[in-house]
């Protein structure tokens, strides 16, 4: 089984209009809502792949219950804590302009929401399903910590997983990367720039990018996979292979969930346990993604992949 983690899942009600005017009065030419986070997002992708996931984290209130049932309505198995107190948060996405004018061009503008506090009765019930996670399970850890939360979260779960054969995947930015990799986690998957953030240093060419990739495999990581937008994809895998995937052709229409897509590609392509294939389905899945108004469809996706053979 793959569990994907979301520690602060939300309702996200993505909004188009002409040009903002503030103070004003400002309507919407059409709406949307998507129930997301970024391990739901990934779940959601694994499950259009056909590939069955559970989603944890933790949800609250009648936003919570929406997440819940819109989770169901994807075919996502979910063993989420329900908060006492709270509701889950709503994050309003704002995409505002007119697409292709030089003159106004189309924005997006993201107002997050907080979410509900996460107490300790609460997480010692989230830690409680993690032991039901067995040997040869997968678990995804992606994006970041509420701030009511201990900030060495992702190190506790996978200290609480070291002695199962979990295969963990992290999806993060700095020390939460950093400071996991001594658990030797099975994949992890910054982008260029975020590997760069790492350690300090602008990354401008695929070699750079493939020796600090390889310095987070010295670190513990088995496979590193990172993201280049432009530039394609990168993977270092555990057998010291280097793997390049380029772009796929399309017009981007959406930058929220492309990486989350591009981990559930290559989470559904570790099936044929082919690195090469994975890579290549997890662009593929991004792209999908970026191409899109919501999260990856599979038709577009096996489109896209068809690029890349």
């Amino acid at each position: 089984m793959i569990y994907t983690v979301t520690f602060n899942p939300a309702v996200d009600y993505v909004i188009h209009t002409d040009e903002i005017t503030a103070g004003g009065v400002n309507r919407t030419k059409r709406e949307e809502i998507y129930f997301g986070g970024k391990g739901i997002n990934v779940s959601t992708v694994l499950s259009r792949l056909g590939v069955k996931s559970r989603a944890l984290g933790f949800v609250a209130g009648f936003t919570g219950d929406a997440i819940e049932k819109g989770a169901a309505e994807k075919g996502i198995e979910t063993d989420f804590v329900h908060l006492k107190n709270g509701f889950s948060r709503i994050n309003v996405k704002i995409k505002s302009g007119k697409s292709g004018s030089a003159v106004l061009p189309c924005t997006e503008t993201e107002i997050n929401g907080q979410g509900p506090e996460i107490d300790e009765e609460a997480l010692d019930l989230f830690f409680g399903k993690l032991d039901d996670i067995s040997d040869g399970d997968m678990i995804i850890l992606a994006g970041s910590i509420p701030s009511s939360m201990p900030n060495d979260i992702y190190e506790k779960i996978l200290e609480r997983l070291q002695n199962k054969n979990v295969k963990a995947v992290v999806d993060a930015t700095k020390k939460l990367l950093t400071n996991v990799l001594k658990y030797k986690p099975f994949l992890v998957k910054p982008n260029n720039h975020e590997l760069g953030d790492i350690f300090g240093v602008t990354l401008k060419t695929r070699g750079e990018v493939a020796e600090y990739a390889q310095k987070l495999r010295d670190m513990g990581a088995r496979n590193v996979l990172v993201s280049m937008a432009g530039d394609g994809a990168m993977l270092l895998d555990e057998n010291g292979t280097t793997h390049i995937c380029g772009v796929c052709r399309g017009t981007v229409k959406n930058s929220v969930g492309a990486g989350d897509s591009m981990v559930a590609g290559f989470v559904a392509g570790l099936e044929r346990n082919d690195y090469e294939y994975a890579l290549k389905l997890g662009t593929a899945a991004g792209g999908a993604t970026a191409f899109s108004d919501g999260l990856a469809e599979k038709k577009l996706i096996d489109e896209l992949f068809k690029q890349l053979i």
